[in-house]
């Protein structure tokens, strides 16, 4: 299937030119999907992402305008059921201002998972996602992720034990199957409609791809087809032509945003511009500078152990594209803490834009 992005202008009927690009003119990214009782609006998604999608990143993506629904990290649901495990606590950790947010839990025995996902809702989060399509050999190892995706019996008692534990939507995210020759996604997504799962959510690669390659869109199509309930398809969305497009080949009722989010939060808000028919903000260097100061300073304020770490991982995505970006990823990787990073990033851009710290955006 060709992706809009690997199209010539010209070349398809479903676009037409314009002053800016070629745009989709037979479908756009829906405004809304309900899922279960709740309702997303605009029908976008934040991936759960390990290591990226905590509460400051996810409060960050939606105080920044367009996404519908933000989801935590994927998290152990025996990590949940160990009253000492601190990491687990963490990751479900979020504020009133999420709403809604999506509880997304990994693990392979369906009594944990169920006692896992009671908790869950007890803790005030408005749907929980079983995690199938985790590539990492730790997790594939204990037959969590996408390990699963060998064991559709088991999948179905999961399925059958979470659903029947809780009352709030319950939707599963998986890869399409263990490689080329095993694609488990129309069965999968038939058997999670069955047991009352309330929507499926597409990453269109195998786990033998792990994030190589090209996603495979007609895998998205072919569960579309296949089910009733919505679809979120995931896979290769770098810009909101590619939104539109991926709605356009494959009929999905919602897009899935995981890599290009940290490399571009404003993905979500341009995709929104985008299909309402306008041109959508690109940002401009004092964009990018307000941008980073304000996730930095997020991270300080809610004094996270790991801060620091947090800093130096966002600086390789958040300066790419900067003029003079190399210099500012050296700085912030040889300071020694938080502030010192803060530091060095008002000092670099307040140098290239000619203007103080208030003058920005205070």
């Amino acid at each position: 299937m060709k992706k809009f992005w690997d199209n010539a202008a010209a070349s398809s009927p479903e676009t037409e030119l314009s002053d800016k690009s070629v745009r989709p003119t037979r479908a756009v990214v829906p405004s809304a999907l309900r899922i279960g009782s709740v309702m997303i609006s605009p029908a976008t998604v934040l991936a759960p992402m390990a290591g990226v999608t905590d509460t400051v990143f996810r409060r960050f993506i939606r105080n920044l305008g367009g996404c519908g629904l933000i989801m935590t990290e994927f998290t152990s649901a025996d990590g949940v059921l160990r009253a000492k495990d601190q990491k687990a606590k963490r990751y479900l950790h979020f504020y009133e201002d999420e709403h809604p947010i999506s509880a997304q839990l990994f693990g392979s025995d369906p009594r944990v998972m169920a006692e896992a996902a009671k908790i869950v809702e007890g803790l005030g989060f408005d749907l929980v996602d079983l995690n199938l399509g985790c590539p990492a050999k730790k997790v594939v190892k204990c037959n969590g992720g996408s390990g699963l995706l060998r064991d559709l019996p088991r999948i179905g008692g999961i399925f059958e034990a979470v659903r029947k534990a809780v009352t709030i939507p319950f939707t599963v995210k998986f890869r399409a199957g263990w490689n080329d020759e095993e694609i488990v996604c129309v069965e999968l997504a038939k058997m999670a409609e069955d047991c009352g799962l309330c929507a499926v959510a597409l990453h269109a690669r195998t786990r033998e791809q792990g994030y190589s390659g090209n996603a495979r869109w007609e895998w998205i199509a072919a569960v579309k087809d296949a089910v009733k309930i919505p679809v979120i398809g995931n896979g290769d969305i770098r810009t909101p032509e590619d939104a539109c497009a991926m709605v356009a080949a494959t009929g999905c009722d919602a897009v899935m945003i995981g890599r290009t989010a940290p490399a571009n939060p404003w993905i979500f808000r341009q995709i929104e511009q985008y299909c309402a028919g306008s041109d959508f903000d690109e940002p401009s260097e004092a964009d990018r500078y307000e941008m980073i100061r304000t996730y930095f300073r997020m991270l300080i304020e809610e004094e996270l152990p790991d801060a620091t770490g947090k800093m130096k991982q966002f600086a390789s995505w958040f300066t790419h594209g900067v003029p003079g970006g190399a210099g500012l990823r050296k700085a912030i990787y040889e300071s020694k803490s938080a502030p010192e990073i803060l530091v060095r990033v008002e000092e670099f851009f307040e140098a290239r834009l000619g203007v103080g710290t208030a003058a920005v955006a205070d």
